[in-house]
């Protein structure tokens, strides 16, 4: 009998473990070339060349949510390759890589922008793109280079898993969305960088210095990732749409995640919990979408940055990739 209850053990654990292998199991495209891909793609946008690239005869594109052409978007609109900022977050298993980068646009003006590419036999199947809002002067001291520890290799000792690194993305959004930091893990030292701008730990906000129409952010933009979430700053966000965690790499720790944000600002005021001075977050603005990518720096276990940009749309804008 115990024989027989060992043997029926062994074969459910067999089962069991079967989808996560080959759910780990890289494709033909490994880390390095999807690397090359990327950057043989952000070429081809600046050389106007969509012949340049592995396209496949029905590949998806899409530019901040529409569907266009080959040749239309940035590979228009492109004026100029990146000069110090690019970010790769390669994923062989899923054979999918993001690339976050700062380029020149036609017209001379910075652009921050994301590209996501899917391969399947060596083809390109899906290319999307995501132009975020035209950064702010002020914020171009940020988007010089990629900040050191986005960059860096995990030491084997604190490296997570690609499970791991997937699930910490994806809970971010839950943590976001019901306001409770417990929902994720955050490293105290954690930073976030949106468009440019230190949202997070940011040192130099002071009394006075927010958004006039949210006197409130100066205090809350220099406390850590975990404690502006459990002050509930973040409740004036209607929905987070369509959260899309697919691509990690445990390399670098890097793990990429597309979002759609929704705020309807049927209301202004908003309770804060723990923020000096004040018990309400008044916030005078229209209703809008915020379709983003966020890039988590993992390592540990928990989330030590995080690298976002992100558009300003007409709100309940429909997605192409949205279910």
């Amino acid at each position: 009998m115990r024989a027989k209850l060992a043997l029926l053990l062994g074969v459910a654990g067999l089962t069991l473990a079967a989808p996560t292998a080959a759910q780990d199991k890289p494709g033909p495209c490994d880390r390095q070339c999807l690397i090359d891909l990327s950057d043989k793609y952000v070429a081809a946008l600046v050389a106007h060349n969509p012949k340049a690239v592995p396209l496949a005869a029905n590949a998806v594109t899409v530019e901040n949510m529409k569907a266009i052409k080959p040749g239309e978007g940035l590979w228009q609109s492109l004026g100029a390759g990146p000069s110090g900022f690019v970010l790769h977050v390669p994923d062989p298993v899923s054979e999918q890589v993001g690339v976050l980068l700062v380029a020149a646009a036609a017209d001379g003006k910075p652009a921050m922008f994301g590209v996501r590419l899917k391969v399947e036999n060596g083809k390109i199947t899906e290319a999307e793109h995501l132009v975020g809002n035209t950064p702010a002067p002020t914020a171009m001291a940020n988007l010089q280079a990629v900040r050191p520890g986005l960059l860096r290799e995990v030491p084997y000792e604190y490296a997570d898993s690609r499970g791991r690194l997937i699930w910490l993305g994806k809970s971010y959004y839950d943590a976001l969305d019901d306001g409770n930091s417990q929902e994720s893990a955050f490293a105290d030292d954690c930073e976030r960088h949106e468009n440019g701008f230190q949202t997070a730990r940011n040192p130099l906000t002071r009394p006075g210095t927010g958004n006039v129409n949210d006197p409130s952010f100066a205090y809350l933009g220099g406390l850590g990732c975990a404690a502006q979430m459990d002050t509930n700053m973040w409740e004036y966000i209607t929905e987070i749409h369509h959260r899309r965690v697919e691509i990690a790499d445990p390399v670098t720790g890097l793990v990429w995640g597309m979002s759609h944000f929704r705020h309807d600002f049927t209301k202004k005021d908003f309770p804060l919990l723990g923020v000096p001075g004040t018990t309400v977050r008044h916030m005078e603005y229209k209703p809008f979408d915020m379709p983003a990518i966020h890039i988590f720096k993992v390592w540990g276990g928990k989330i030590h940055e995080i690298e976002a940009v992100g558009w300003t749309a007409p709100y309940q804008t429909p997605d192409v990739f949205g279910k």
